[in-house]
């Protein structure tokens, strides 16, 4: 297949780019609003042309464990779900990190807590951002605000992933995975050989040893001293790809007064709301994070002494505030504004509150 430019979901590009940057595997389970994933999978049967497995497991705990399995083979293998089924993943997801292993977790995020609603939210930035499963551990996180975004990152998440030996997650809302945009996506890689699996992952446990001992791929450590090096070594990587994989977008901060941090759609929606407040006299910017981790704090922190206040605009009760509010450490004003239940805020309600808490 060549690059080509095709009107379609979020949800839908995710599966169109997984087959074409040569995925080896998809294990998921349907829950809405990313069901699409698994159905477009399905419907293209990439088993038949590229080779790649797409399986529905029999749970989303079922799906994430068959992801452990093909992430320690070296494989480039992925899943899909919505906020309660990454709850239901998250020891998989957990067992993943702590075994080193690279991955490729998607969540487009619907309203909770418990079943809540199949509307959009992005109540999961607590769960995803600040790791969700139990130990010291953390996710690559990336945060689309388009649909090509949502294609694109399937390629950067693997990408990141491999090269840090760590799950990566794109964290994208019930409305990135259900609206309609342009795509290009790009042109049809080959999956890796065995071989190829062999020489790159050379700690990838594969049935083929060329001579030396199995790899054993675990997570489990029963002595205590040596649990706890193996944590200092995830701390140091860690602190690698803080250093080195930090991503995010400036709009119209160069003459900034007020600053808007957001991501994911409501970035989208913060973009009109900056037009309309300008249009008011009202000097509003955007600093959209793409990595929610490794966050942008150093780039806010900056802007801590060039704005008079900043507010964080999400589609929850206020989660990413708090890393805002940390990264400012008391420097700026940061409030934030939010919309629940899966109601999407218009710019206009974006600009009054801008208004009423960070100008009267």
């Amino acid at each position: 297949m060549e690059e080509e430019v095709v009107l379609m979901k979020g949800n839908e590009a995710i599966s169109h780019a997984a087959i074409r940057y040569g995925a080896d595997g998809y294990f998921g389970y349907p829950i809405t609003p990313q069901s699409e994933v698994l159905e477009t999978l399905a419907e293209l049967k990439p088993w038949e042309t590229t080779g790649m497995v797409v399986l529905q497991a029999e749970s989303e705990v079922a799906a994430i464990n068959m992801v452990y399995g093909g992430a320690g083979s070296g494989k480039m293998v992925m899943t899909s779900s919505s906020s309660p089924g990454i709850s239901l993943k998250q020891e998989g997801i957990s067992y993943i990190a702590g075994a080193e292993l690279p991955c490729l977790i998607v969540n487009v995020m619907r309203g909770g807590p418990g079943l809540g609603t199949i509307q959009p939210s992005q109540a999961d930035y607590f769960q995803t951002v600040k790791g969700g499963g139990h130990g010291d551990y953390r996710l690559i996180a990336l945060a689309p605000a388009s649909v090509q975004e949502m294609a694109d990152f399937v390629g950067l998440g693997f990408e990141l992933a491999f090269k840090y030996r760590n799950p990566a997650i794109i964290l994208a809302d019930g409305v990135i995975g259900q609206m309609m945009e342009k795509v290009r996506l790009p042109a049809q890689r080959k999956r890796r050989t065995d071989e190829e699996v062999i020489a790159q992952c050379p700690w990838a446990t594969t049935g083929k040893t060329s001579g030396r001992k199995p790899n054993i791929i675990t997570s489990l450590e029963l002595d205590p001293a040596a649990m706890e090096q193996n944590n200092i070594r995830f701390q140091a990587k860690y602190k690698v790809i803080e250093e080195n994989e930090v991503r995010y977008e400036e709009i119209q901060c160069e003459d900034a007064e007020y600053l808007i941090v957001a991501f994911g759609s409501c970035a989208r929606i913060c973009q009109k709301a900056i037009e309309l407040a300008r249009a008011e006299g009202i000097k509003v910017g955007l600093l959209r994070p793409i990595t929610l981790w490794p966050f942008p704090k150093k780039i806010i922190a900056d802007y801590a002494e060039k704005v008079k206040g900043m507010i964080s605009v999400e589609l929850n009760a206020g989660q990413m505030v708090e890393d805002i509010r940390l990264a400012v450490n008391g420097r700026v004003k940061v409030e934030h504004f939010g919309r629940l239940g899966g109601i999407v805020p218009d710019p206009d309600e974006v600009v009054e509150a801008i208004k009423e808490k960070l100008i009267k």
